[in-house]
């Protein structure tokens, strides 16, 4: 996959799993309706969405962790073809 020269900023791609999150936000919805409907604390309401700000964003950062663990390049492996052309035994025997 092609990689590109500019990288992702963290808090465009937050706004956009925001934005694809959004019904996870619905009980923070609902506190702050229960805030004017039965005059409970407003703080409820803004627990509500960090609480989900923050779920958010630690799934982008595990998701993330993964992918660099991921990117790591292997050692290189001991050639073990007995037909291999690197083999100089082969190639005097014929």
């Amino acid at each position: 996959m092609r990689r590109t020269k500019r990288s992702g900023s963290f808090l465009l791609c937050l706004a956009i799993n925001l934005l694809l999150n959004a019904e996870w936000s619905i009980p923070a919805w609902i506190l702050l309706l229960l805030h004017f409907l039965l005059d409970i604390s407003i703080w409820w309401f803004v627990g509500g969405l960090l609480f989900w700000i923050l779920c958010t964003a630690s799934g982008m950062w595990l998701m993330g962790w993964a992918v660099r663990l991921g990117n790591s390049k292997d050692p290189p492996k001991e050639n073990k073809n007995p037909y291999s052309a690197k083999n100089s035994d082969l190639k005097t025997k014929l």
